[in-house]
């Protein structure tokens, strides 16, 4: 079984956190009776994106957020790559940090955001993650009964390395929790996801926030799906909604086959290791 059903959740962002998570309870109540086998849900969905706001909102993994969310997945019978919520550890110190859940609502994966944005483009954004949180280490693909899918949080994808060691470890596709902003998404959201896809023929799915054009961080929105092949198979546009897209990993072998990239890499003059 190789098809499979993914619901891009493009949820709007409230102050509340709890109303975050009841909001994103029904949207994947929506798709898993619409038949759905993955739901994914935005970058820091369960708190406007502000600096200041991640302490604040930050749980220990097995708090409350934690706990909805595992509640979510099995209630509904899907696969949950629960966006990102802000989490702190025992040392107080907080990550971008985005849990997969299987359909008995078990953890089967975690992935906290290895590179922070800290950017500052002149006319365009300006935002530094790493004010309050701290980086992750880890490169991240979990086990799911379609086979193996990577995981990564926004900033992250613009760093090929990072999908090429999850494409060598085993993914077919790669789920990136994102929130572009008004600068960066119109420039290279769909060429990003493009290329990736493209260079470790993947299926590449990026799922955003609805665009609130008050918000304290306007996001691009667009959550998209990008084939193998670099087919843009759907894109949604900046309202709250959401939309089932079927990808086929068997479409991935068939490209792999016909244009062979992974086995034609000149392993004798380079290699990219995973420490």
């Amino acid at each position: 079984m190789n098809k499979i059903k993914i619901a891009l959740i493009q949820m709007h962002v409230d102050e509340n956190k709890y109303k975050n998570l009841e909001n994103a309870s029904e949207f994947v109540k929506k798709v898993a009776e619409e038949g759905c086998d993955i739901a994914v849900l935005p970058e820091m969905f369960t708190t406007p994106y502000k600096t200041e706001n991640f302490p604040i909102y930050a749980e220990l993994e097995g708090d409350k957020s934690f706990k909805m969310l595992s509640d979510i997945a099995k209630e509904n019978n899907v696969y949950l790559v629960a966006g990102s919520i802000p989490e702190k550890d025992d040392k107080n110190l907080v990550y971008n940090t985005s849990y997969v859940f299987d359909r008995n609502g078990v953890k089967i994966g975690k992935h906290r955001k290895v590179h922070l944005f800290d950017i500052d483009v002149e006319n365009g954004q300006s935002f530094k993650e790493s004010d309050t949180l701290t980086a992750g280490d880890k490169v991240t693909v979990f086990d799911t009964e379609f086979g193996k899918i990577g995981l990564c949080i926004c900033f992250d994808f613009r760093f090929p390395e990072l999908a090429r060691l999850m494409a060598q470890n085993g993914a077919k596709a790669i789920i990136v929790p994102a929130a572009f902003n008004m600068t960066t998404g119109p420039a290279h959201w769909d060429l990003m996801f493009r290329s990736r896809a493209i260079d470790n023929q993947v299926y590449a799915i990026g799922c955003a926030p609805s665009r609130d054009v008050n918000g304290c961080y306007v996001s691009y929105a667009n959550s998209i799906v990008a084939s193998p092949w670099g087919d843009i198979l759907y894109k949604m546009d900046e309202k709250e909604g959401y939309k089932i897209v079927e990808i086929d990993l068997n479409y991935v072998d068939k490209i792999r086959k016909e244009l062979p990239l992974m086995s034609a890499r000149r392993l004798d003059l380079y290699e990219l290791i995973e420490k």
